[in-house]
C-alpha cells in the first residue's frame, strides 16, 4: 500500500506516459487525483432508447457506428460525421443517430465504421434527420463485460484531460482507490476520520447507487463548505476587532430630510437605517451589505446614512460601475438635498461637477465612477463609503476607495437579487440589512411571453403605448451583428424602429457609445424627447425613468432570469401600469419554461433561487467577481441544510479556537492573504 501523498512516479503499475499526463493538470499525489471526484454519472446497466423525435435532456445510448466520414455541408465547411445505429448488429432495434463534430479533424482517429459507442448529449431535428452535435463518446472494447468498471454499473464521468482517455482516466482512479492507504487520506479540513473519508471516495467514484453517489458528493461539499465558512468567520472576528470612529449621534441632517419628504418611507427602509445607524455608532467600522430588490429604495437608505456621516463632520463618497448609474445618483441625490444646501458633488471619466460647488468649503457627498480612485480627489476626511452594484467591482477597486478614508463605516448594496444560501456563502462575514417591500404608489407589471408573434402587432402596440404619452425600451441582446449567434443585434435594429415608428424619436444605447453619447441619449430619454430607445443590458441597472412603462425583451431566451427582474425593473417606477414583453421564437422548450417563471411571479428572491437551480452561481452572478470559480461543490449551493451545517462547524471552531492554532492552521496563510487584498471580506 502507498501513502496518498507519496509521489505518482513512484507506483510501479502507471506508466510514465500517464504519470507526465496528470502531472500537467496539477495531479501528482494519490490524494489529488482521488479528489478529481466524477461530473456526472451514467447508469449503464441500462441505456435510453434510439429516439424518434428531438430531446430537451441528454440521452446515453449505445450503439454501433454504421458510416464514418468528413462530410461538407455548405459555404466550404467541413464536419466529421458518424452515423450510429441502435445496438451491435440491430439487437436493439433499428434507431438511429447522425452525430457530428464541426472543427474537430482528429475524432477519424478515434471513432470508425465498426466501433461500438456510447453516446451521451442531446438530439436535435436538422432537416427532418435527428442530430447529435459534439456528444460525448467512449468507444468500446471487446473484452469490457460485466466484470468491467465501464459497463454494466453506474460508471463515473470526469472533466477532460489533456492526454487522458476518459476509460483509461476511469481506470487510473480504480487502481489508486485499491493501491492507496485508506489510513493516509484524511485532510486538515476534514469533518471525520481517514477511513469513513475513504469509503466516501469510493462511493463517490465507483458507486452501486446513485444515491450513494449524491450522499458522497454532500458529505465532501459539507467538508468544502466547512473550510469556505471558517475563513469568513475567522475573517468576520477579526475585522470587529479593528477599531473604528463613532459616527451617527448627531441626527439633524437626517430629521430634516425627513421632514422634507412629501411620502413616507416604508417600515423596511426604516428597519434598515435603525440597523445602519446602530453600526455607526459602535467603536469598530461598520460592514453591512443592504440588499434589496428592483424599486424597494436603497438609494433613500444610503442617502440617509450618508447625512448621518456628514453630520458627524465627515464626508461621504458613492461609488457606482457605470457611469449612467452615477449620473442617475447624483441627479437624484441634488434633487432630493437641496433643501439641506449640502455640497453634492459628481466625478466620472469625463465630468466633473466640483465647479458647480459654493466656494465656501470642500465636497460633503462625492458620487462617481472608478474615476473616485484614479482622478485627484482631495478627501479630507472620508468617513462613509457606499458601493453600489459591488459585485461589478473587483476587490483592488473596492479597497482601493476604502483606504481613501480612515477605516470609514462602509455599506455595500446589490439591486441583484442573491439566493439565501449564496448570501450565506458570499457575505457571511457582512451584517445584512434586507428590503423585502416596496414603496407604494408604485404602477403594477404586466409580463406576458410571446412565442413568434407578428411584428406588426408588436409595432401597433408600442405606437399605442407612445400615444398615451408612455416611452418604451426595446432591448437586444447584442450590440452588433453576430455571425456565431443567431439574434438580432441592437444597432441593426435601431434602423429598422425608425422606419416603423415614423414621427417617433428613437433613440440607441449600447455599452459602446462614447461617455458622452450615452449621457445625451439618456438626458434626452429622461427629458421625454426620445419615445423609444433601443438598448442593450447596459440598462439593466440604474435608469429610472418614471414615465417608462414598456419593455419589449427580444431573443428573452439568451438572457438569465435575474437579469430579465433585472430589466424588468426599469419600468413600472411611476404610477402608469407598466408591460414587461418576452419574445421568444419558442425553439428552445427549457428557455421558454425558464421565461414562465417571470409571468408567474415578481418576487426577486424566488426568482434567483429558480435562475441558481437552472444556471448554477457561476452563470449567476459570475464566477470571476463572485468568488465561486474554484468551488468543486458549487451544485450544492442550494442546499440550505448543508450551508448551515458549515457554519455551525465554524462557529464552533471558533469559538473553541479563536486564533486556529489547531488543526485548522493550514488555513490562516489563505485567510490573512485576503484580509491582505481585501478589507472588506466577503465581498470578492
Amino acid at each position: 500500500m502507498f501513502s496518498a501523498h507519496d509521489a505518482l512516479a513512484s507506483f510501479p503499475l502507471l506508466p510514465p506516459k500517464d504519470v507526465a499526463a496528470l502531472a500537467a493538470a496539477g495531479l501528482t499525489t494519490p490524494a489529488a487525483v482521488l479528489a478529481h471526484l466524477p461530473r456526472r454519472y451514467e447508469d449503464r446497466r441500462r441505456f435510453d432508447a434510439f429516439p424518434n423525435q428531438p430531446s430537451t435532456l441528454p440521452v446515453c445510448l449505445r450503439g454501433s457506428v454504421i458510416d464514418a466520414g468528413l462530410r461538407g455541408f455548405g459555404h466550404g465547411r467541413r464536419c466529421f460525421e458518424a452515423i450510429v445505429m441502435d445496438g451491435a448488429g440491430g439487437v436493439f432495434g433499428s434507431g438511429k443517430v447522425t452525430c457530428r463534430w464541426y472543427n474537430m479533424p482528429f475524432i477519424h482517429k478515434l471513432l470508425a465504421t465498426g466501433h461500438e459507442v456510447i453516446l451521451y448529449g442531446k438530439v436535435k431535428d436538422f432537416n427532418g434527420r435527428l442530430i447529435i452535435e459534439h456528444p460525448e463518446f467512449e468507444v468500446l472494447r471487446e473484452h469490457d463485460d460485466a466484470a468491467s468498471i465501464h459497463l454494466e454499473r453506474i460508471v463515473p464521468i470526469y472533466k477532460n484531460l489533456p492526454g487522458l482517455a476518459q476509460r483509461r482516466l476511469r481506470e487510473i482512479i480504480h487502481l489508486l482507490l485499491q493501491q492507496t492507504d485508506p489510513a493516509t487520506l484524511g485532510s486538515n479540513c476534514d469533518i471525520e476520520p481517514a477511513t469513513p473519508r475513504f469509503q466516501s471516495l469510493c462511493a463517490v467514484h465507483f458507486p452501486q447507487a446513485l444515491e450513494q453517489a449524491l450522499a458522497a458528493r454532500r458529505r465532501f461539499a459539507l467538508e468544502e463548505f466547512f473550510a469556505l465558512q471558517l475563513n469568513v468567520v475567522w475573517r468576520r472576528a477579526r475585522y470587529h476587532e479593528r477599531p473604528g470612529r463613532v459616527l451617527g449621534t448627531r441626527t439633524s441632517l437626517l430629521k430634516q430630510f425627513y421632514a422634507s419628504l412629501p411620502f413616507d418611507l416604508t417600515q423596511a427602509q426604516k428597519r434598515s437605517i435603525k440597523e445602519i445607524v446602530g453600526d455607526m455608532r459602535e467603536p469598530r467600522p461598520m460592514h453591512r451589505l443592504l440588499q434589496g430588490d428592483v424599486g424597494s429604495g436603497k438609494t433613500f437608505v444610503a442617502m440617509a446614512a450618508m447625512l448621518l456621516a456628514i453630520d458627524s463632520g465627515c464626508q461621504a463618497a458613492l461609488m457606482a460601475p457605470t457611469q449612467i448609474l452615477a449620473e442617475q445618483h447624483y441627479l437624484t441625490f441634488r434633487r432630493w438635498l437641496e433643501p439641506l444646501d449640502l455640497r453634492v458633488t459628481l466625478r466620472t471619466a469625463n465630468r466633473d461637477e466640483s465647479s458647480h460647488l459654493p466656494l465656501s468649503g470642500e465636497p460633503q457627498i462625492i458620487i462617481g465612477t472608478h474615476a473616485l480612485l484614479y482622478d485627484a480627489v482631495a478627501f479630507r476626511d472620508l468617513g462613509f463609503v457606499v458601493i453600489d452594484e459591488q459585485h461589478k467591482f473587483g476587490v483592488a477597486q473596492r479597497t482601493a476607495l476604502i483606504n481613501q478614508g480612515l477605516v470609514p463605516d462602509v455599506l455595500v448594496m446589490t439591486a441583484t437579487p442573491i439566493p439565501r444560501t449564496l448570501t450565506m456563502t458570499l457575505y457571511g462575514d457582512l451584517d445584512v440589512s434586507l428590503l423585502d417591500e416596496k414603496p407604494p404608489g408604485r404602477g403594477k407589471i404586466v409580463t406576458a411571453v410571446r412565442v413568434s408573434p407578428k411584428q406588426t402587432d408588436v409595432t401597433k402596440f408600442i405606437k399605442q403605448q407612445i400615444a398615451a404619452g408612455r416611452q418604451a425600451y426595446l432591448v437586444y441582446p447584442l450590440v452588433d451583428e453576430s455571425e456565431s449567434l443567431n439574434a438580432e443585434s441592437a444597432i441593426e435594429a435601431y434602423a429598422k424602429w425608425q422606419k416603423r415608428l415614423t414621427g417617433c424619436q428613437v433613440g440607441l444605447l449600447h455599452g459602446k457609445l462614447k461617455p458622452e453619447a450615452k449621457e445625451d441619449v439618456m438626458r434626452r430619454f429622461r427629458a421625454g424627447e426620445i419615445a423609444a430607445l433601443v438598448a442593450t443590458t447596459v440598462i439593466e441597472v440604474g435608469v429610472d425613468v418614471a414615465n417608462a412603462s414598456v419593455m419589449i425583451l427580444h431573443h428573452a431566451e439568451r438572457f438569465g432570469l435575474a437579469q430579465i427582474h433585472q430589466l424588468r425593473g426599469r419600468i413600472g417606477r411611476g404610477t402608469h401600469k407598466g408591460w414587461c414583453i418576452l419574445l421568444t421564437d419558442g425553439k428552445n422548450p427549457e428557455g421558454l419554461e425558464k421565461l414562465k417563471i417571470l409571468e408567474h411571479t415578481a418576487d426577486g428572491f424566488e426568482i434567483a433561487e429558480a435562475d441558481l437551480r437552472l444556471r448554477g452561481p457561476g452563470d449567476v452572478l459570475g464566477t470571476a467577481q463572485s468568488g465561486l470559480s474554484d468551488l468543486r461543490f458549487s451544485d450544492f449551493l442550494a442546499d440550505t441544510a448543508l450551508l448551515h451545517e458549515a457554519r455551525s462547524l465554524a462557529d464552533s471552531v471558533i469559538a473553541a479556537d479563536p486564533d486556529l492554532t489547531g488543526p485548522w492552521h493550514h488555513l490562516l496563510p489563505l485567510i490573512h492573504q485576503r484580509c491582505e487584498t481585501d478589507p472588506h471580506p466577503g465581498a470578492a
